[in-house]
């Protein structure tokens, strides 16, 4: 579902210009506020967002709504995606709200939000927030006397380091490995590298400096190339690299190698089935995933459950199937068993947990399986459905028939910027690029002619 205001992921977009404009996030939480009323006691959300400049508009302007609507904020300050998830379950809050969007530049900004059960909410909540926003929503808001309160909460971030502690044994240390951790200057600058060091590992951080304006630049998952240079020079054991919000995860070997989100999937979910913790028989990925993850789950007996992009879409799936493991090939690692979305430092600690019990070098470890060749290309668009077009229609379906069933071919929209995403996969390197290069120049000419 993409509407007027959400996307795959919430709202997103440029800060202070549609739809990320103060009074939009006002009217957001109190639609939100007003969503969640539930029973007679004082209703209250936990609020966090990530380090960007943008993050003090979008936070006081939700406050505002919030409180209009009735309910109590609890103010978390900068703290991980995963650990505002944690903690409206913790804190028995009636909603979850993180200001953040995610991997993009400072310059963006977005709104999550979580129901009481931690889980990001569906489409049809969304669309009944949505419908809210263009009505005259104040008739709606509370008295004079129901306004709600804000404060700010002290000793969230132990809480999360704490509980990202607990789901390693509790007999396990990671003592003897030294680490490099990207925090991305964003929402895990402190409890990152704090939960790393306090199991018991030397802990190297890097770009955990925020200033507002370099959250995700030239580093953290999405540009892990200073990652991997730290991890040479100070000949560390692993690299890991965190998105702006710590949802996502992308791992760095000893040799500097990226270990990106298939294998992090199959090297757990290799391990949880060897050990019987792995639920449902199988795997749920996107659409994105590397055919080469589906054959290795395959050759263990595991299914490849796959849905449309969006770790929100990944975890509908897992739990009306009964999975635990799932994720997306960009690093969104989700493990059921302890979170309910992605969490980048839970999933890093999997990993570590791995190395510890085989006492293996991450690069032995990581490399599950050869990737199938695939390629990835955007086309920005201005505007328009290219997609709809006849002359790409038929380069779609000539591509198709040309990959086979030897490889496979996704094209979307992205949710969260004005790009076509071309994707193909196949055991021929030159065809695949040569059928991505072809739907790339017939969206790019339908794009100008338009």
């Amino acid at each position: 579902m993409a509407g007027r205001y959400f996307g795959t992921d919430g709202i997103r977009g440029r800060a202070n210009k549609f739809p990320m404009t103060a009074e939009i996030a006002m009217r957001v939480g109190m639609a939100a506020g007003l969503s969640f009323q539930r029973g007679n006691h004082r209703h209250r959300v936990v609020l966090g967002k990530d380090t960007r400049l943008s993050g003090y508009m979008i936070e006081n302007a939700m406050v505002a709504g919030l409180c209009a609507a009735g309910m109590d904020v609890f103010l978390l300050g900068p703290i991980p995606t995963p650990a505002v998830a944690m903690l409206v379950r913790s804190l028995r809050a009636d909603i979850g709200v993180m200001i953040s969007a995610s991997h993009n530049p400072y310059f963006d900004n977005g709104i999550k939000l979580f129901g009481p059960d931690g889980y990001k909410l569906s489409d049809e909540i969304e669309e009944r927030i949505e419908s809210m926003l263009d009505k005259d929503i104040e008739l709606a808001l509370a008295d004079s006397d129901g306004l709600g309160r804000a404060k700010r909460v002290d000793g969230v971030h132990d809480r999360y380091i704490e509980f990202a502690k607990r789901t390693l044994p509790r007999s396990m240390s990671l003592s003897g490995l030294r680490i490099v951790v990207d925090c991305a200057n964003g929402a895990a600058y402190k409890v990152a590298p704090a939960a790393l060091w306090e199991l018991g590992a030397e802990v190297i951080a890097i770009n955990v400096e925020p200033n507002g304006f370099n959250i995700n630049k030239e580093c953290g998952s999405t540009h892990p190339a200073g990652l991997q240079k730290k991890v040479h020079e100070v000949r560390a054991d692993i690299g890991i690299a965190l998105d702006g919000d710590a949802d996502r995860v992308v791992i760095v070997d000893e040799n500097g190698t990226i270990v990106d989100g298939d294998q992090i999937m199959a090297l757990i979910a290799e391990s949880w089935h060897q050990s019987g913790r792995l639920a449902g028989g199988g795997v749920v990925s996107t659409v994105m995933s590397n055919l080469g993850l589906e054959r290795f789950l395959g050759d263990m007996k595991l299914q490849l459950h796959r849905t449309k992009v969006g770790d929100r879409y990944v975890v509908e799936h897992m739990r009306a199937h009964g999975l635990n493991v799932g994720g997306e090939q960009s690093g969104h690692i989700v493990l059921s068993d302890f979170s309910t979305t992605g969490d980048g430092l839970v999933s890093a600690l999997q990993v570590l947990a791995c190395i510890k019990r085989q006492n293996r070098p991450v690069s032995e470890l990581s490399k599950k399986f050869e990737p199938v060749p695939q390629l990835l290309k955007n086309v920005r668009i201005a505007g328009g459905k290219p997609l709809e077009e006849a002359p790409v229609k038929a380069a779609i379906e000539d591509a198709r028939n040309r990959l086979g069933k030897a490889g496979r071919l996704v094209i979307r929209p992205s949710g969260t910027e004005p790009l076509i995403r071309v994707m193909a996969e196949g055991d021929d390197p030159h065809l695949v690029e040569a059928v991505v290069n072809d739907i790339v120049d017939i969206i790019s000419e339908t794009r100008s002619a338009a």
